[in-house]
């Protein structure tokens, strides 16, 4: 008889993209004392910074900080409508609130100034949430973030829900001193703060002990251990990287400037959703990611040789922010420079003073986020037209040539720069491994990428993720990939060695569970954790037992969030802890009601336990808030399918085809679903179809012995 394929989801462990925050209360971090303390000292700098973006991440309402028009405005989207106007010098919103009735919202505070201005509104107490309509600055009109949504507020990306929570997701970047103050069983926030917005000591750290010694200054300035500006590089990665990237932070408190990136952060890597295939920016990854990709961030380039650190600005007009080091006579501090003049026709092959000849358009591409926010790519890319189709991404020339192909692209280029050299920025072992290529020769060239340290260690991170997931890294290369300088190559090691025995797997974790680094500690608990190691010696137990706690701990800092409980499901699932999965996903779902594999888990728990009524439950439920979802449609016909119910599971995969027509699984289980009730031609006419849609799928052997078989 043939047997339906039990399809088991495993989740994918979520990135938290932000952080924490809420409604203020009375305390104040120790050791804070305020940006107004810096003025008397540093009153050029003081005045540089209150025009920047720092000085106007986060302010109270008033006639000087609201920029948006609240003179009664009525705005309408899809079928909301929100109304802006101020009452008894205050200012408020009506709009559709989680009750999915019109509610009216006091603002509490203003975001940004330029391009767009956004607003936060406290749903409850000490929740505050960021409405979807923001105030285009330059255009002077109201516009939806996400114009084609009408999200119900029983939808997770409702503004209302746990995406648009300011604490869960913003909050930690545009403040000083932040605590986020959560309370999970509760469901509360009680968030402190030190100042309002990103101020002096969001940089430089605590000042009342610099301010004491200012006054006084006998000994050591408390401020000198932390300097930034150029040639510190990775000080100023530790102090802007935890803003200016996609990472999970690992605790409710903003830990003080300059602490360590990876004892108290997980940057992403540089997975499809976030990046494109050559490395460009794809979603709003906040430039670490993309500058660690780059060649200038390998020679020593920092923040602060192209920002001013307290304006924000540039340090320069146009291309005389690169031309300080490329330029005939270099600059000292970059001694491997090529000495050229790079600020002409010659190089560029574009007329000079035109926008195309400018550095920025070829080697840092715009991408618009938040419909009308431009943001430049930080890789510092040649561009690699062949290279950039092959995965699909933007190319720079035909993004202005548009009549032009990628291949005319790359030979104007080859034959103005015919010993152009991409080697440094190329990946394509990568980029075949992910498509799919297996062969002997691609999984040799990506594990030499990999053990090649002159390679920027988030790429090889992100390789040997890739390689860990197929059980293709090679297990000679474990030890030095454990051991390796950069933080996120340890990590992405340790979780790259499923294929192992767990014996061996215990030998070469162990060492990490003291790793100098909090994100690797808690790699090595968990993948320990989910090996199925018997025992360890009892000092080694004592720090697996401290590196779960540190991950749990981690999870439980970001509980606002669902992809938190679907971390802390993972693990349960991977120690057999059956009632805490369910529970961590049922949180998850709590959150997110559209989070198809969480409802998924909880179903295969469900069955996998002996409740066929939960796994039917759990499937409603989820297919009640995404009718369309093909996977949810799909699992339940299995599921009516294992009953021996054929005709509803019928039913419910015609319901998955019409919710997405080219899904082969789908029509394979159909086939399936008709081989089961012995009606051969349906079968026949499913599994046609099902290799139209992939060609080159090979049925089961079952099926095609049904198939074959004598009427």
């Amino acid at each position: 008889m043939l047997r339906l394929r039990f399809r088991w989801v495993l989740a994918a462990v979520l990135c938290v993209l932000a952080a924490p925050f809420a409604a203020a209360e009375d305390a104040v971090p120790l050791g804070y004392a305020g940006s107004g303390s810096c003025a008397q000292c540093h009153a050029a700098e003081t005045s540089a910074w209150a025009a920047s973006d720092h000085a106007w991440a986060l302010k109270e309402p008033d006639a000087k900080s609201v920029l948006g028009d609240f003179n009664d405005v009525h705005f309408t989207n899809k079928t909301i409508a929100t109304r802006f106007f101020m009452k008894d010098g205050g200012y408020f919103v009506e709009t559709e609130g989680a009750s999915g009735k019109p509610e009216t919202f006091s603002v509490r505070y203003t975001i940004g100034h330029r391009p767009l201005q956004q607003y936060l509104v406290e749903t409850e107490k000490g929740r505050l949430q960021v409405l979807d309509v923001a105030w285009d600055v330059a255009a002077g009109k109201w516009f939806h973030l996400y114009p084609d949504q009408n999200n119900p507020p029983s939808d997770g990306m409702h503004w209302t829900r746990s995406y648009k929570n300011w604490q869960a997701r913003c909050a930690t970047c545009h403040q000083t001193g932040f605590d986020k103050g959560f309370d999970f069983p509760a469901r509360t926030y009680k968030s402190h703060w030190s100042e309002l917005t990103v101020g002096c000591e969001a940089c430089h750290g605590p000042g009342a002990a610099h301010n004491a010694w200012a006054r006084k200054p006998e000994g050591a300035d408390p401020y000198q251990s932390l300097k930034l500006g150029p040639g510190h590089q990775a000080e100023e990665i530790n102090v802007c990287g935890p803003c200016h990237s996609r990472r999970e932070a690992f605790s409710q408190q903003q830990p003080a400037a300059g602490s360590p990136f990876d004892e108290h952060y997980g940057l992403a890597l540089l997975t499809p959703d976030l990046y494109f295939g050559d490395g460009q920016q794809r979603d709003e990854v906040f430039i670490l990611g993309s500058f660690l990709q780059s060649k200038m961030k390998a020679k020593g380039v920092t923040c602060s040789n192209c920002h001013d650190g307290h304006s924000g600005e540039l340090v320069a007009e146009g291309n005389a922010v690169c031309t300080q080091c490329h330029n005939v006579a270099g600059n000292a501090g970059f001694p491997s420079l090529r000495k050229a003049d790079y600020d002409t026709s010659a190089h560029t092959h574009h007329k000079e003073g035109s926008t195309a000849a400018q550095c920025v358009s070829c080697h840092m591409p715009e991408r618009s986020y938040m419909l009308i926010d431009p943001r430049r790519d930080h890789f510092f890319r040649r561009p690699d037209p062949l290279q950039s189709k092959a995965v699909g991404a933007p190319d720079v020339c035909t993004g202005c040539h548009v009549e032009k192909t990628a291949e005319w692209a790359a030979a104007q280029i080859a034959s103005w720069h015919p010993a152009g050299d991409t080697q440094w920025q190329d990946r394509s072992p990568l980029i075949a491994f992910t498509a799919g290529d297996r062969t002997e020769k691609t999984v040799s060239d990506l594990a030499a990428y990999v053990r090649d340290k002159e390679r920027p260690a988030i790429v090889r991170a992100t390789a040997i993720t890739a390689l860990g997931a197929q059980g293709a890294l090679p297990p000679e290369d474990a030890p030095a990939l454990l051991s390796d300088p950069d933080a996120m190559v340890r990590g992405a090691a340790a979780g790259a060695l499923r294929q192992m025995r767990p014996e061996e797997k215990a030998a070469l974790l162990t060492p990490l569970l003291s790793d100098p680094m909090r994100g690797v500690r808690q790699k090595a608990a968990v993948e320990l954790a989910g090996a199925g190691v018997a025992a360890l010696p009892a000092a080694d137990d004592v720090l697996y037992r401290a590196g779960l706690q540190a991950f749990m701990d981690a999870r439980f800092a970001n509980a606002d969030t669902p992809e938190a409980h679907v971390a802390i499901g993972g693990l349960a699932l991977s120690r057999r802890q059956w009632d805490e999965a369910e529970q961590a996903f049922r949180n998850a779902t709590e959150m997110d009601p559209q989070l198809a594999s969480a409802w998924l888990i909880l179903a295969q728990l469900g069955e996998a336990r002996g409740n066929a009524k939960g796994a039917e439950e759990a499937l409603s439920s989820g297919i009640a808030a995404s009718p369309r979802n093909a996977d949810l449609l799909l699992a339940r016909g299995d599921l009516a399918a294992r009953q021996a119910k054929y005709d509803d599971a019928l039913g419910w995969y015609r319901r998955a085809q019409a919710a997405d027509p080219k899904r082969e699984d789908v029509w394979l289980a159909t086939a399936i679903g008709y081989a089961l009730k012995g009606d051969r031609t349906a079968a026949q006419q499913a599994a046609a179809q099902a290799q139209a849609v992939s060609p080159g799928l090979v049925l089961p052997q079952e099926l095609q012995q049904f198939l074959a078989a004598p009427q």
